[in-house]
């Protein structure tokens, strides 16, 4: 292969290695991988300046055999499947004809997640490791699984940032009060963007108030109402969080507060409690509560809450453990609660509350307290130890993110829901038929539904991501600072824990995952 002055190649294959190259065994043999985003002639250009600095950088280590150059040209990187040169070099790699791969950057390697950690670890079972420039990490330089995790908060956090027009419009659409409420709360319907009343529905909302100031509890509503038979806005029961949300909702009165939620770095939707400006649209519909009548109500329940000791606007008990309401199941979503087994030796437990209340509908079972610590503790102390190749490559990363990278990530993710969809109706379709065993229609369903769930919260880690670019970063900055100073962790700490990790999701007895604040999340096993 030849470049030549401005002659635009379509092509570029593999470039072929000497054969000197393999005259000495003790020598390590070193691939490079590239690829560009478009086939213009700039870009096609560059390639003979990529040649030889790869040709150079390789040549330059004694130690070291040139074992070629693999070059894909023209394509986006998110598919494996459409990088020839990057399947041909995996190819080679498994046919023993390489020992050490080179390549300019995470990004360049690979764009796709999954993809990215898919090809690490086929490497990593081959032998071969992989030294990206950009972010100076060397596969082989750490505990594998801890480097793959990293690998996998670098790819997930690789388009950041959002357009600044959509950011203002969403906030102008608040300002001017224009903005959709695309689910109507229980009372109204939307017709046309406006909430317009419900007067069945309204009935409810009405005697649900007058009850309230009558003094019954919020649980006594929900009691009465199930046994009156009235369904609630999605055809379930009452419960006594729904009564006090909907005494809160100043919507009833007209008036529309937007941004009451926000969404933090770790992707996960919080009350806004002063963190990110509020618009309030006096007069933005029609009223069904008095404003009067509105604010008794809440009067009522946040007395009541501060007798049982509940925090305003939420279900839950003010929190007096680390893990409070921070243990999620991957299996139904539920918390964990704390337990204490008191039969035989005291131990303390956490448990998931769906498993609690109907084995039948999770079958997660609890974990000892004493391993989630232990796990949280080898964590932080492997990032203490590799926050030099972590922590600092991350934050750097944060800086080139764009947000078109992102959405065709999202359209791709769309895509594979859609199929995922389309495979579930065919299973159940071979199923009502008879023509699947139970136990093999269980197994392949199951496995759609973990498919689904991981496919589901890459999209929202990357919406979130495009609206959090600042928080990461500050996030980012804060670890890394504890990281660099802090000594090993001999044991739990809990404002450690509370500072740094957002919650844990719980896979088994075995796996637990942190989630940080930062946006990484890590896996850690539980030790027995």
């Amino acid at each position: 292969m030849t470049l030549q002055g401005g002659e635009k190649l379509k092509k570029v294959t593999k470039i072929n290695q000497n054969s000197n190259n393999y005259q000495k065994h003790s020598k390590l043999r070193v691939a490079a991988y590239c690829r560009v985003s478009t086939d213009s002639d700039e870009q096609m250009l560059s390639l003979e300046a990529q040649v030889k600095h790869y040709e150079a950088y390789i040549k330059a280590n004694p130690d070291w055999a040139f074992a070629g150059l693999y070059y894909d040209e023209g394509i986006t990187g998110t598919k494996k499947e459409k990088r020839p040169e990057l399947l041909r070099m995996i190819s080679d790699c498994e046919d023993k004809k390489i020992d050490f791969i080179v390549t300019k950057s995470i990004s360049r390697f690979a764009r796709n997640t999954t993809d990215c950690l898919e090809l690490v670890r086929k490497l990593i079972g081959l032998g071969i490791f992989i030294y990206f420039e950009k972010e100076n990490i060397n596969t082989g330089s750490m505990e594998s699984e801890l480097m793959l995790s990293i690998l996998s908060g670098l790819a997930e956090s690789e388009s950041i940032s959002i357009s600044e027009n959509n950011k203002w419009s969403v906030q102008r659409r608040f300002q001017n009060g224009t903005y959709k409420i695309s689910s109507p709360p229980y009372g109204y319907d939307s017709v046309d963007g406006k909430l317009t009343i419900n007067e069945d529905q309204a009935e409810i909302v009405r005697f649900i108030f007058a009850e309230i100031l009558s003094g019954k509890g919020t649980q006594k509503i929900a009691d009465d109402l199930n046994q009156r038979g009235v369904p609630t806005q999605k055809g379930g029961k009452w419960r006594s969080t729904t009564i006090r949300g909907m005494a809160s909702n100043e919507k009833y009165t007209g008036d529309a507060i937007f941004q009451k939620t926000y969404t933090d770095n770790s992707f996960n939707r919080h009350i806004n409690n002063g963190e990110k400006d509020q618009y309030l649209f006096k007069g933005h519909h029609e009223a069904i509560i008095s404003h009067d009548e509105f604010e008794a109500a809440q009067a009522i329940i946040e007395q009541r809450g501060r007798e049982k000791g509940i925090k305003k606007n939420t279900s839950k008990y003010l929190n007096r453990y680390p893990f409070s309401g921070k243990i999620i199941c991957s299996e139904c979503g539920g918390k964990f609660k704390r337990r204490v087994m008191t039969s035989g030796k005291h131990k303390i437990t956490w448990s998931c509350s769906t498993h609690i209340s109907d084995i039948d509908r999770c079958s997660m079972k609890s974990i000892p307290e004493a391993q989630i610590e232990y796990a949280f503790v080898t964590m932080i102390n492997k990032l203490i130890f590799g926050h030099k190749l972590v922590l600092k490559p991350l934050l750097d990363s944060l800086t080139g993110m764009n947000s078109e990278d992102s959405l065709s990530k999202i359209q791709e993710i769309d895509k594979k829901i859609e199929e995922n969809g389309e495979q579930q109706n065919v299973l159940s379709g071979l199923r009502a038929k008879g023509y699947l065993d139970p136990a093999v229609y269980k197994k392949g369903n199951n496995e759609l539904l973990n498919e689904l769930e991981r496919l589901k919260q890459q999209k929202e880690s990357l919406m979130r991501l495009l609206s959090s670019d600042d928080e990461t970063q500050k996030f980012v900055n804060e670890l890394l600072r504890f990281t660099s100073k802090s000594p090993m962790l001999l044991e739990f700490n809990s404002d450690v824990f509370d500072r740094f990790v957002d919650h844990i999701t719980v896979y088994s007895r075995e796996e637990i995952r942190f989630a940080l604040k930062c946006g990484i999340t890590l896996k850690e096993r539980l030790v027995k």
